[in-house]
């Protein structure tokens, strides 16, 4: 006969079977919770990833992150009003945002930031000191911006609505630059944006996405051969600058294993690419290693594809993506 459970009365209140709650206490974390939750950890809709992108370029950057408990901002660079608008006609509630994460202090992904904030005064600011302080000194941004701000450090994780987030160092020519590594479910979605070059440590997160976002800033003859001046030519070219689109093929081109489903390329230049081209120099690379490409709309093909390829709009949101296990 099975052991009757073990229960604690109080006057008028509910009667709690406590031996459930002490075989809970064997089970992973994951499941722990979403059992508290109602939500069985293996049910495939309880371990969702939402993305979306609400433009990417030197007009402005802002993507959100996010899964059933809450989400992310990453990025301040497209007007606040936009960006609330897309998130409601997607079903997410502002209050279940928790907060902006900053890759770095260029205007183009700061801009909006303090007028989220100011819009949404439950969420916070997660930068590193040395952006806060670059954001201040750089654009004139009100000083209030620091009741919100969460320090964070690189290599150092932190948990946001059930995603562990990793800031990693990337060079740039920003106060402080960095990249993300957001991992829920067992996968990883990762956000490169603004780097001259790929790093080691920068490599060691990369090289561990399922959906991965990587700049695809320029085509060298566009550049080469288009209008800006010599110096800002040479600054975009270097270490501290951009990548460029055959860097970016050649880099994914050798990480690519069969866990990374999405490539998302980002931050591309008005005047010195197109979705064309960035798209022909990875597509082409990754068709030497024999994977085949997907355009990440869903259809019969892409879904026989082994992983998807998008390049993010400059000026519009993309669809909102669901990223399942």
């Amino acid at each position: 006969m099975a052991k009757k459970p073990t229960v604690i009365k109080f006057q008028g209140q509910m009667e709690i079977p406590f031996e459930e709650f002490a075989a809970e206490a064997n089970v992973a974390p994951i499941t722990k919770l979403a059992a508290r939750r109602g939500a069985p950890a293996d049910n495939p809709a309880t371990r969702v990833i939402n993305y979306i992108s609400f433009g990417s370029g030197s007009s402005g950057n802002c993507s959100y992150v996010g899964t059933r408990y809450g989400g992310i901002l990453i990025d301040a660079g497209v007007k606040a009003d936009d960006v609330m608008l897309q998130l409601k006609a997607n079903g997410v509630r502002m209050e279940n945002v928790k907060g902006i994460l900053l890759t770095h202090d260029h205007g183009d992904h700061i801009k909006y930031a303090y007028t989220l904030l100011r819009a949404n005064k439950h969420m916070r600011l997660f930068c590193t000191l040395r952006v806060l302080n670059g954001l201040l000194r750089r654009h004139g941004v009100s000083k209030r911006i620091k009741d919100y701000h969460v320090p964070i450090f690189k290599e150092t994780p932190f948990r946001i609505a059930e995603m562990e987030i990793t800031a990693f160092d990337v060079p740039h020519d920003g106060t402080d630059n960095m990249g993300f590594s957001i991992s829920y479910d067992n996968r990883n979605f990762v956000i490169a944006t603004d780097l001259g070059a790929v790093t080691e440590r920068a490599r060691y997160y990369m090289s561990r996405a399922n959906y991965l976002v990587i700049e695809a800033n320029y085509d060298l003859q566009m550049l080469l051969f288009g209008p800006y001046p010599e110096y800002l030519k040479s600054r975009i070219r270097t270490d501290h600058g951009h990548l460029d689109n055959t860097d970016t093929a050649a880099f994914l081109k050798e990480i690519y294993t069969e866990n990374l489903k999405y490539v998302f390329l980002c931050h591309l230049s008005k005047d010195n690419n197109t979705p064309a081209k960035a798209l022909k120099a990875v597509r082409t690379a990754l068709e030497e290693r024999g994977v085949r490409i997907g355009d990440g709309e869903e259809t019969i093909l892409d879904r026989e594809s082994d992983l998807q390829l998008v390049a993010l709009p400059r000026f519009e949101p993309t669809r909102w993506y669901v990223f399942r296990p």
